[in-house]
């Protein structure tokens, strides 16, 4: 205990801490500002109090990166209208880089859950397609669509196409999109071409006259093949998603505080469920900001069916899952890629809702059909250390396996894609 003289000296006066070390739980005073130990072992419990200071040092940084983490999307929110005339006439270039601006009673959430993804394909031996033939690359899934490029030798003009397949569509369905349509020629050459796309009633889009056919081959083969880009930002889909496991309409306006209104749909939702749940619902809706008042809230540039399925696995519903068909009866089941967990992960780690990450994983690592690159990607994005130590494993196992020996089995080219997979 400090003196009156002590204080009134102006001697900084440290905090006590009782600390029980050893089997006989021998007692030792330690001071926290000078790390002083009276006791029997000074040096042991010096060496222990080092240890216990680095222990506590971790969990405050753990912490402190935490609330930063917190501050950066809370601020984007208190963004309000800071500059209203800037905000309106740059509104339609900014909303895709914007990740969380706050305008009246409305959030806007975008960069984050913007889907956008990128085709990319090769066409070799260019110079000798035969004219009016189609050529397509392979089909890719992106956010449950299969995906293709095509060009065409048409009228002495390079045609090409961006197609869409639905994996799972209902009776009426849309996607609107921006296309970004590239070629890419030797010396940093490139063509490009931009539209908006709503596929629905047609399942392709592109150019008929996207290139002089002869200017083509003239300035962008490269070893007679022809490189092809396609950028797809989808900004709006309907029809899309699976069937609905828990409705969160007005038959649950009984249980609910909050309506989130998404587009067009209202979710009715109980604000401390989420904000137990989510450290950004946390403060949105229970914190400073004039939504913590309001009966609804708007958030935007999010999907209202991924909306949903995140909600569903946030209240515990098994909503993550693949889709099982059938290609024909003489053939054996097969599985089309996971339907929505990316989009899930997507919305759990904007929301920070850990529970709905680690159902993701979860599911990842022991119902998933994905490829392995596709779950290393996922993993990587959301920091999903057990997935990714998983997909690093199989991976190596599959570059390198061990009943195999030789330089020509062991060779990881840089044409080998799962090459560069390994190195982070």
């Amino acid at each position: 205990m400090a003196t009156n003289e002590e204080v009134e000296q102006g001697v900084r006066i440290e905090q006590e801490h009782t600390v029980i070390i050893g089997n006989n739980q021998i007692i030792e005073t330690v001071t926290a500002g000078t790390g002083k130990v009276t006791g029997r072992d000074a040096a042991t419990n010096t060496d222990l109090l080092i240890e216990i200071r680095e222990e506590n040092q971790q969990k405050l940084d753990e912490l402190s990166n935490r609330l930063k983490s917190i501050e950066a999307s809370i601020s984007k929110i208190l963004k309000s209208n800071e500059d209203p005339q800037k905000s309106k006439a740059g509104s339609k270039k900014e909303s895709i880089d914007e990740s969380i601006a706050h305008s009246s009673n409305t959030v806007n959430v975008t960069s984050k859950t913007i889907k956008r993804f990128q085709l990319n394909h090769v066409f070799e031996d260019v110079a000798n397609f035969n004219e009016n033939e189609k050529y397509y690359s392979e089909w890719e899934e992106h956010y449950n669509v299969k995906w293709r490029m095509s060009v065409l030798h048409s009228n002495d003009h390079l045609l090409f196409l961006v197609y869409c397949d639905p994996i799972a569509p209902r009776d009426k369905w849309s996607i609107g999109t921006k296309l970004e349509f590239k070629v890419v020629g030797g010396n940093r050459k490139v063509i490009t071409r931009t539209w908006d796309f709503c596929y629905g009633t047609h399942r392709y889009f592109g150019f008929k006259k996207f290139q002089d056919w002869k200017e083509m081959k003239k300035f962008y083969l490269v070893d007679g093949n022809l490189t092809v880009e396609a950028s797809v930002t989808i900004v709006e889909t309907t029809g899309l998603g699976k069937e609905k496991i828990r409705v969160f309409d007005e038959s649950q306006k009984d249980v609910s505080d909050v309506i989130l209104v998404v587009r067009d749909t209202k979710f009715y939702v109980s604000k401390m469920f989420l904000a137990s749940q989510s450290s950004v619902f946390k403060a949105l809706l229970l914190g400073n900001f004039s939504e913590s008042k309001q009966s609804e809230v708007t958030l935007n540039g999010i999907d209202p069916d991924d909306f949903h399925y995140f909600l569903e696995v946030l209240y515990g519903e098994s909503a993550i899952d693949g889709i099982e068909c059938y290609r024909f009866i003489a053939f054996p089941t097969f599985f089309l890629p996971d339907s929505n967990v990316d989009d899930i992960a997507l919305l759990a780690d904007m929301y920070d809702t850990p529970m709905v990450l680690r159902r993701c994983e979860e599911f990842l690592l022991k119902e998933s059909k994905e490829t392995v690159e596709v779950k290393l990607e996922i993993a990587t994005q959301y920091n999903l250390e057990n997935l990714r130590e998983k997909c690093r494993s199989q991976i190596r196992a599959t570059v390198v396996p061990k009943n195999i020996s030789g330089p020509k089995n062991r060779k990881v080219t840089k044409k080998n894609p799962l090459r560069k997979l390994l190195c982070f």
